[in-house]
């Protein structure tokens, strides 16, 4: 040992320690970077979504005094609802219009040149029609009547309340004019037109490329819901009582190793490929109907599997080997001191990979287009079991089918839709973190 370095202090500030400092300093600079681009990356999407997406939480509703002639909707005037079906929506839209110009003539509206009534019932959604021939059918006693009745006022009016759209852009768009949002002012001043939360966003099916006003999520939600009861029951049971045999009773070898190393490759397999998988197995070979919630609670299960097993696994490695040891050496056989004492205390571990893995399929997009759920449906799937054969669809076919459309009203509910799924995830996360801290146990 030289006398150079037998003579130097531990303390002293060499060269070589403040070129360590400098390069750690410049390593915990890189961290903090990476965090805040995160950060701000994430900032500026959820921005940008919730910006785009509130709007689709918020409708305008024209309120309207709608007169019901009966010689209009009842010719026979036996108040039959099976005679009063042949009158069509076609029926029903005069009945609107003339409400709109009753109520513009009673707040002593000029009807511009060049403007018709036409012109003027315009300002309310297509749906409305539908709307109040589903009300007559269903009281028919009010034929006859003058009658209150809550509309959805059209997408572009609509817009127009949002601020999307405005006079300069109006002048410019074959689907709403000037004239008409002097009409929506007018409406608005009369109380008869407001902007309010929009609880059918969450509860109504989706509409036609001409109504986004009238579309909704139930659908969707509702096809989500019968999925994800689905993969909860086949996967977990499934995925657990594979994952105990593999790390508990199934014997090291060529096998279970090739089996392990399937497993792994399985979790990392495109999503797509999965939705081949069903297509070619569920759909063309077993003949089972497209776009239902049991054909994409099936494959949403097969992609599952691994994700659940591959945590199930972690979770039962965690268990400290004193502990099975500690139950063989009293007396139990395997199966107790795997069933009694191993499984309880993986517990928080699978419950957490299941919501994991089930907040994962909730979010997928690619192996259900593939299997027909990008399907319009407007029909709400009955209870299960039989619903889960009927057509139906998913949030996120939901959104990429409305980013589809041209229309600014579908833009506006494919952001809240996405709103409605990060709530979901959010959810379902936080009963996963929620679970793990009330069932975990130190030892």
């Amino acid at each position: 040992m030289s006398t150079e370095i037998q003579g130097s202090s531990l303390f002293a500030i060499t060269d070589n320690v403040r070129r360590r400092n400098l390069a750690e300093k410049r390593f915990r600079a890189y961290g903090l970077s990476a965090i805040a681009v995160g950060i701000i990356a994430l900032i500026v999407l959820l921005s940008s979504v919730l910006s785009n997406g509130s709007g689709a939480f918020m409708q305008t509703y024209v309120t309207l005094q709608v007169e019901l002639p009966a010689d209009k909707l009842d010719k026979q005037g036996n108040r039959n609802v099976e005679e009063m079906k042949s009158v069509s929506t076609f029926g029903y839209t005069p009945l609107i219009r003339a409400a709109v110009v009753a109520r513009a003539d009673q707040l002593g509206w000029g009807m511009p040149d060049g403007m018709t009534p036409k012109d003027m019932g315009a300002i309310i959604s297509k749906e409305a029609a539908a709307q109040l021939r589903r009300f007559v059918l269903a009281n028919p006693d009010v034929v006859g009547m003058t009658v209150t009745l809550e509309m959805l006022a059209n997408g572009r009016v609509d817009g127009y309340m949002k601020g999307r759209v405005d006079r300069e852009i109006a002048a410019l768009d074959g689907n709403v004019s000037p004239q008409q949002l002097d009409l929506v002012d007018l409406l608005v001043e009369g109380g008869n037109l407001e902007k309010r939360f929009n609880f059918a966003f969450l509860t109504s099916p989706d509409a036609s490329g001409q109504r986004p006003e009238a579309a909704g999520l139930g659908v969707a939600i509702l096809g989500s819901l019968y999925m994800m009861m689905i993969v909860l029951v086949l996967a977990l049971p499934i995925g657990v009582a594979a994952s105990i045999y593999l790390e508990e009773f199934a014997p090291t070898n060529k096998w279970t190793d090739l089996i392990e190393v399937n497993i792994s490759n399985l979790a990392a397999v495109p999503s797509i490929v999965f939705g081949i998988l069903g297509l070619a197995i569920f759909i063309n070979f077993g003949g089972m109907p497209q776009s239902a919630p049991i054909v994409g609670g099936l494959v949403l299960t097969l992609m599952t599997l691994p994700t659940i097993i591959i945590a199930t696994r972690a979770s039962l490695k965690s268990v400290p080997p004193s502990i099975r040891d500690a139950a063989l050496g009293v007396g139990a056989s395997k199966m107790q001191s795997v069933f009694h004492h191993v499984l309880p205390l993986a517990a928080p571990g699978i419950l957490t990979g299941t919501i994991i893995g089930l907040a994962q399929a909730l979010g997928e997009t690619a192996p259900l287009l593939l299997i027909g759920m990008v399907a319009f449906v407007k029909e709400f799937p009955a209870a299960p079991p039989e619903g889960f054969f009927d057509p139906a669809s998913a949030l996120p076919v939901q959104v990429y089918n409305w980013t589809q459309r041209a229309d600014a009203g579908f833009v506006e509910r494919a952001s809240g839709a996405i709103i409605v799924l990060l709530v979901f995830l959010i959810i379902m996360n936080a009963v996963a973190v929620m679970l793990r801290r009330r069932f975990e146990r130190r030892w």
